[in-house]
């Protein structure tokens, strides 16, 4: 079996039915000026039950493609939206 990659986010949309938008944030070193500075990438996820809100921060792992965009699947929530 092949190891799945995870990504942990925060969701910033309900983007239709069974689906949510998460933004990834990453720390980098600069190449030049070596500050850390924050990357940021969104990814689609696929929500079966629709039981995630705006908000939550979430953990999402690799599947097959469900659609042209969406390549991951809900994990679990970490934690709720305040």
């Amino acid at each position: 079996m092949t190891h799945k990659r995870e990504i942990q986010g925060k969701v910033v949309t309900k983007s239709g039915d069974k689906t949510v938008s998460i933004v990834v944030e990453r720390r980098v070193m600069h190449p030049r000026y070596h500050k850390v500075v924050k990357r940021f990438k969104k990814y689609l996820v696929h929500d079966e039950r629709n039981e995630v809100k705006v908000g939550d921060e979430i953990i999402a792992v690799e599947c097959r493609p469900l659609s042209k965009t969406k390549s991951f699947r809900l994990k679990t929530v970490v934690t709720g939206a305040k």
